[in-house]
């Protein structure tokens, strides 16, 4: 576990105490973000989160109208499904090593083939998301039981 301090507190830590966030298809835990912080996601330049997902799940189907990520696969294989630039949904079976970057606007959905660990960088409009279709019943925007 990492926990140092210099004068002004702590400035690093363990993944252990960054913020969780259940998901249906598993977990994300929020890098730069701590509970025990007074900051909001609102006030960040960017948002890291590293994300679990159980095979045989999937996200949603979905958009940012200003959201913009960048993910990399750590460990696991996906089915990625997103939008070209002619609008097309195209698919591509990619694993660990994989980075891809989703400009806002662009739909896009995961379908795990098998357990994967990846991380996503993105800008900071956290509860951006509009949600096309969801296996899950989740409407658009934060799901705030999923921070609870």
């Amino acid at each position: 576990m990492v926990n140092e301090s210099d004068s002004n507190g702590r400035w690093a830590y363990s993944e252990d105490s960054a913020k969780v966030v259940k998901k249906p298809w598993g977990k994300e835990v929020w890098i730069n973000y701590r509970e025990s912080e007074n900051v909001g996601d609102e006030e960040k330049l960017y948002v890291m989160k590293k994300l679990y997902m159980e095979k045989g799940t999937k996200t949603s189907f979905q958009y940012h109208t200003q959201k913009v990520e960048t993910n990399f696969i750590l460990k696991g294989t996906i089915e990625a499904y997103f939008e070209n630039d002619t609008g097309s949904i195209e698919k591509k079976v990619v694993g660990a090593g994989a980075i891809w970057t989703i400009p806002n606007g662009r739909k896009h959905r995961m379908n795990c083939l098998t357990d994967v660990v990846f991380m996503e960088a993105s800008t900071p409009e956290v509860d951006d998301v509009i949600r096309v279709g969801d296996e899950y019943g989740r409407g658009d925007g934060r799901i705030q039981s999923e921070h609870e």
